[in-house]
Formats: C-alpha cells, sequence, structure tokens
C-alpha cells in the first residue's frame, strides 16, 4: 500500500507541476492587460514611417534579392546558435503577410511576443525592446505599413535544433529575460535624453545588438551595450559606450548615425550601414536625442568573444 501510495503522490506532484509550467510559461497577449478599445483608433502613416524607420524594420523584413526596401516579403535567414531564423512577411498581402490582422494583432506581436494564434514568437524578433514601444507608435506603424504593396509569398520555415521548435519553451525564457514594463521619462533629465532613451532602447533595439548574450540567448546585463559577438558568427559588434567612443561629441555620434561616417573619418559597414540608411530618414532632434543617450551611457568594458 505505501508503494502505491507513493506512486500515486508522485504522479499527482508530476501533474500538478506540469499543469504549472503550462500555465506560467502560456502566452500573454499585450491586449489583455491594457484598456479595452486601445488599439481601436486610427493611425498616422506619417508619424508611422518614422517609427518604421527607426525600428529597422525593413533590414530585416525587405525581401531579399530586389532592391525595394518597402516590399516586405520576409526570407531573410538570420543564422544564430539555435538554428537558422527566416524573417516572416509582413506585408500587406491578407493571404501571406499581415493584411489581415488588426491593430491589436500587431501589437500583441510588438509588445508581448505573441501571434494572432497565440503563440509565443521567437525573441530574435526583438520584441523585448520593442516591448517598451508606446500605443500610439503601433497604431501609427501600422497605418503605415496598410500603404506599403502587398507581396505573396511566405518565407520558408525556420530550420532550429529540434528542442527549440517547442515554442512554448520560449515562455520560461521570457520568465528570465523578458520586461515588459513602459520606459517610465526620468524627471531629472531633459526632454531630449528622454526621446534618445526610448528611441535607442525600444524602437531602435540598439541593445539587441551592441550587446553580449548568455548561453540561452538573453542579454548580459553588464555588457549593454559594451559590444558582442555578432550572432550569426561573422563579426563582433562595437563597444557603443564611453570606453570606446569616449572622444567622440554628441554631434559626431549624430553626424554618423546620418552619413555612416566616423570622427576618424572611416564608415560603418555591415548590419549598421543599414542602421543608419534608416536613421538618417528621422529628423535630426531625433538622431541627436539618440546620440545624447548613447553619449550619457556608463563606459564598460568589451567582453571578450
Amino acid at each position: 500500500m505505501r508503494g502505491v501510495f507513493w506512486l500515486v503522490s508522485v504522479a499527482a506532484i508530476g501533474a500538478a507541476s506540469l499543469a504549472a509550467a503550462w500555465f506560467i510559461t502560456a502566452p500573454q497577449p499585450a491586449s489583455s492587460r491594457l484598456p479595452a478599445g486601445t488599439f481601436d483608433q486610427t493611425g498616422d502613416p506619417a508619424r508611422g514611417q518614422l517609427v518604421f524607420a527607426a525600428g529597422d524594420c525593413a533590414s530585416c523584413h525587405a525581401s531579399p534579392g530586389q532592391s525595394d526596401r518597402l516590399r516586405l516579403g520576409g526570407g531573410l535567414a538570420l543564422a544564430s546558435p539555435f538554428g537558422t531564423f527566416r524573417a516572416p512577411n509582413i506585408s500587406p498581402d491578407p493571404v501571406d503577410g499581415i493584411g489581415a490582422w488588426h491593430t491589436s494583432d500587431l501589437a500583441n506581436a510588438l509588445l508581448s511576443g505573441v501571434s494572432p494564434d497565440g503563440r509565443h514568437y521567437y525573441p530574435v524578433f526583438p520584441y523585448p525592446s520593442f516591448a517598451h514601444m508606446s500605443p500610439a507608435d503601433v497604431i501609427d506603424l501600422m497605418a503605415y505599413l496598410r500603404t506599403l504593396p502587398p507581396v505573396s509569398g511566405r518565407a520558408p520555415a525556420h530550420e532550429l535544433n529540434p528542442l527549440f521548435r517547442i515554442r512554448r519553451l520560449v515562455g520560461f525564457w521570457k520568465l528570465l529575460y523578458f520586461d515588459q514594463r513602459p520606459i517610465e521619462p526620468d524627471k531629472n533629465r531633459d526632454e531630449e535624453w528622454n526621446r534618445g532613451r526610448y528611441l535607442a532602447e525600444s524602437v531602435g533595439h540598439c541593445a539587441e545588438c551592441h550587446s553580449s548574450r548568455d548561453q540561452l540567448g538573453g542579454i548580459r546585463e553588464k555588457t549593454r551595450f559594451a559590444g558582442g559577438v555578432d550572432p550569426e558568427g561573422t563579426g563582433y559588434y562595437p563597444n557603443i559606450t564611453e570606453q570606446h567612443i569616449g572622444s567622440w561629441s554628441v554631434q559626431d555620434l549624430a553626424t554618423m548615425l546620418r552619413t555612416g561616417e566616423t570622427p576618424e573619418r572611416m564608415r560603418v559597414g555591415s548590419s549598421m550601414s543599414e542602421v543608419v540608411t534608416n536613421l538618417a530618414m528621422l529628423p535630426e532632434s531625433d538622431r541627436h536625442a539618440i546620440a545624447t543617450y548613447i553619449k550619457s551611457l556608463p563606459g564598460r568594458p568589451t567582453p571578450r568573444p
């Protein structure tokens, strides 16, 4: 009898543990925690175009092999230690893209990493940064995306290591690394610094590249903005704290974000050239704000590869 009781107890504990794990890893759409009707407003496509540029959306989602950066058919291969991801079609195509999405669907994707069918997105889509976006920016972004040409055809499926094909496991990753709190203005800083912080930490997602990551793919906070190995293993993202760019002025950095030229008369390359193409579309005030914030970051040593 004791043996039977022990087996029943173990089974009950196991079942309870599985149920708890299933519950705590469940996708939590942003629309479920925000006031009803938040995303029912009509956005401004002109403002959305600036959000699109600041978010570097075309760099990942434009269809490879063609020159129109606004044909967002996806398909770009993104290599990582977990396998190869493919950027999806986010054009207004109603079948293969996001033409059938509501604004709340886009909000759930950006602010909580949840798909319209209620599954976790992989964080190679940088929603840990986009999660800090304002609802107004999401609404305007959707208004702009709807003005772009629809592109038929879906991106190839991800090619991931078997364990990482289980999307529910992303729920555990979110428990460790996902912070959805809004970026509150710092009352001790001026409006320009706060604007730069919002753009760099949220829409611009600068830390997603300029940081190193641990074995689970989470940003090592001690290396935030201090550079890191390119996840594709093809290079190294530079340190953008005072440790590396201490000799640059705010204007030097703002100029580089517009022209791609550093104070040393060198040009940025790799994926940063795409970032510059996008940031050059922003008002000078926004580039200066980003530079002001980045230049205020504490110096941190560049992590070893």
